[in-house]
């Protein structure tokens, strides 16, 4: 065992070193908390989609909870059932081709009932604070493309990614800039690539 004293200048770095040693460590811990909440505060498709506490209503008004997104090859659930039968085929057969790739596609939100999409709005509003910002992220009822079926929020991220690569072959198109999960069928799309983005959904002249 090597019991030979430290010299002078050994103490003197080790003084000046250990102090650096932790600070540096606190900056790495603190700018992983500030990282950690960015990504809980960040808007996301569970968020505003009703993936959350929902009240009353239920996964016969499309709701889907926590942990529990269906795949787009579901057929007991609502949300993927009641989308309209063009979007449901070009999805799965995007997703067919994505698990080639390794991918799996999750819908976080498909069809909407009025009822579920009347709460939505209103988690929205004490969310965002306004009823226009949160317009930015809900439509209302009456003009919501979940309610018609003409809209799904997929996930997750891979995903995401695939159909940014690959959608526009399928005619799925992302429809907002703001919410990248949220897709429509633009059969146009196959052959001219997809339209511009709107960039959310308060410049969707559907939805004035």
């Amino acid at each position: 065992m090597n019991t030979t004293p430290m010299s002078p200048a050994a103490r003197r770095r080790r003084r000046i070193l250990l102090p650096l040693v932790f600070l540096a460590l606190a900056v790495i811990a603190a700018f992983a908390v500030q990282q950690s909440l960015a990504v809980a505060s960040a808007p996301s498709s569970a968020s505003i989609s009703g993936a959350g506490a929902l009240g009353e209503v239920t996964e016969a008004d499309g709701a889907i909870r926590d942990g529990g997104q269906p795949s787009v090859f579901d057929d007991a659930s609502p949300a993927v059932e009641g989308l309209r039968p063009d979007l449901l085929a070009a999805l799965r057969s995007a997703a067919t081709d994505a698990r080639a790739d390794g991918v799996e596609f999750w819908v976080n939100s498909g069809w909407r009932s009025q009822a579920l999409q009347a709460q939505l709005l209103r988690e929205a509003v004490v969310t965002y604070g306004s009823e226009e910002e949160a317009a930015r992220w809900v439509a209302k009822p009456e003009t919501s493309s979940h309610v018609t079926g003409e809209a799904v929020d997929i996930g997750p991220l891979r995903a995401l990614d695939w159909l940014a690569q690959h959608g526009a072959n399928y005619g799925l198109c992302q429809t907002y800039s703001n919410e990248s999960w949220h897709y429509e069928l633009r059969p146009e799309a196959i052959e001219a690539g997809c339209p511009q983005s709107y960039a959310d959904p308060t410049e969707d002249p559907r939805l004035q």
